[in-house]
């Protein structure tokens, strides 16, 4: 590339110069030894330069292509795990998901089961409770039956007593003996 460079740039110094030379005339540049001289000053820079500067500089951007390079590599790396970890947790996030879908069916099924349980006791519950009421009420009653019987046979009796203290008359029997019939008919 330098060797380019030079070549390029003595041609180009030197054309012109040479053209003006065979014209005869005094142009800007005169063929003599002063033209070698900063021929060779120009070339040296240009040696000098590359070296000093032009190899440096090429190396700095190689460098620093590299570090681009090596960044954009590390971008990507670290954009690939991102994604798989992204991917990682929404699959995390599903399962536990479904876990909880499943862990509120089973709850729901639980508690279904339970109130049915629930239910089930109460009736039977409800059912001894209206059972039990209905036997007290049968007791109740067929004790007040005696009772009432009881009462009915000692009013007969202290009635057939008094009757029997007082001399009764057969009209006087006949309606006790109604009455006492008729009592115990209501009871019944």
């Amino acid at each position: 590339m330098i060797r380019v460079l030079a070549i390029a740039a003595l041609l180009l110094g030197v054309m012109p110069a040479a053209a003006l030379a065979s014209e005869g005339g005094g142009g800007l540049i005169n063929l003599d030894r002063s033209i070698v001289i900063q021929g060779i000053n120009f070339l040296l820079l240009l040696l000098i330069l590359g070296k000093l500067l032009y190899k440096p500089l090429l190396a700095k951007m190689e460098e620093r292509t590299q570090a681009i390079r090596k960044s954009l590599e590390e971008a990507q790396a670290a954009r690939a795990d991102a994604q798989r970890e992204r991917e990682e947790h929404a699959a995390k996030l599903q399962a536990a998901y479904a876990e909880a879908q499943a862990i509120r069916a089973t709850a729901l099924k639980e508690a279904a089961e339970e109130q049915r349980r629930l239910v089930e006791g109460a009736r039977a519950e409800a059912g001894r409770l209206v059972e039990s009421a209905r036997n007290e009420m049968a007791q109740e009653v067929t004790r007040a039956r005696q009772a009432l019987r009881q009462e009915v046979v000692d009013l007969a009796l202290s009635a057939a007593e008094r009757l029997i203290r007082k001399s009764l008359r057969d009209e006087d029997h006949r309606r006790i003996v109604q009455d006492a019939i008729g009592r115990v008919d209501k009871v019944n």
